[in-house]
């Protein structure tokens, strides 16, 4: 907030915030002063997520009707570690979770009815947590993180005519195959060059030169919105951190 007070462009580690309520605020503010902000959500841009989005806007996959996608990393049970403690955010859901949720919203945009189910740690904050999220057309993300086991950490898109299978972790996928109702298999790859993150700074100074104050990739009303999906989520599970509410 001080750097956007201040006039700077500002790119936001994710989650964005700890709450959509955080988030309003620093959007009102962003806006307020006409400086650029972006969450720093990586993966969105790597050359894999912009060829599936092109997929998907070419109308292969038929009407979307189901995604599917999980990430879960083992960490062992130390309650000093950040990952454990609730005053920093702590838990699977915003650490790991925000992965595929963000996922989830750019591919099927904001849902309208959130179910959740969660197991918590000693310290109060989420060690693994399953989500249903759908909307009124009848799309569902089924998506589960957790801190208690390595996965293979998959996302499937499927629609009425083809479904896009990631390989390996989908967040960091270099390519990925489109499976028709047939049978029919095209790999396409994306290779990305050097480290993924560097195609978000690539993005940010993109925006800049254009005197753009947000991303249309990661535009800022997404960002809240995700935010709210995990506000709804952690009221689902009764999830609390100190200072903020359910």
């Amino acid at each position: 907030m001080l750097a956007i007070e201040a006039g700077k462009a500002v790119l936001v580690e994710k989650p964005f915030t700890m709450d959509a309520t955080q988030a309003r605020a620093l959007v009102t503010a962003s806006r307020a002063r006409g400086t650029f902000l972006m969450e720093a959500m990586w993966t969105r841009f790597l050359p894999s997520f912009v060829a599936i989005r092109e997929v998907i806007a070419s109308g292969r996959l038929g009407e979307l009707v189901l995604v599917t996608a999980e990430l879960g990393q083992w960490f062992p049970h130390d309650v000093e570690h950040r990952l454990f403690n609730g005053e920093l955010g702590g838990g699977a859901l915003l650490d790991l979770g925000i992965y595929p949720v963000s996922f989830a919203s750019m591919v099927l945009g904001s849902p309208t009815r959130i179910t959740a189910v969660s197991d918590p740690t000693t310290t109060g904050v989420d060690a693994q947590t399953s989500m249903i999220l759908s909307d009124d057309a009848g799309r569902h993300a089924v998506i589960t993180t957790t801190l208690r086991a390595t996965t293979p950490s998959l996302a499937l898109i499927s629609g009425t005519e083809a479904r896009i299978e990631i390989e390996g972790n989908f967040y960091n996928a270099s390519a990925f195959s489109i499976i028709g109702r047939d049978g029919s298999v095209e790999r396409v790859a994306a290779p990305r060059v050097g480290h993924g993150l560097w195609y978000e700074a690539a993005e940010v100074g993109r925006c800049l030169r254009a005197g753009l104050t947000e991303s249309p990739v990661m535009p800022l009303m997404e960002s809240i919105s995700i935010m709210e999906t995990l506000d709804e989520v952690r009221r689902h599970i009764g999830l609390t951190y100190p200072g903020l509410a359910r």
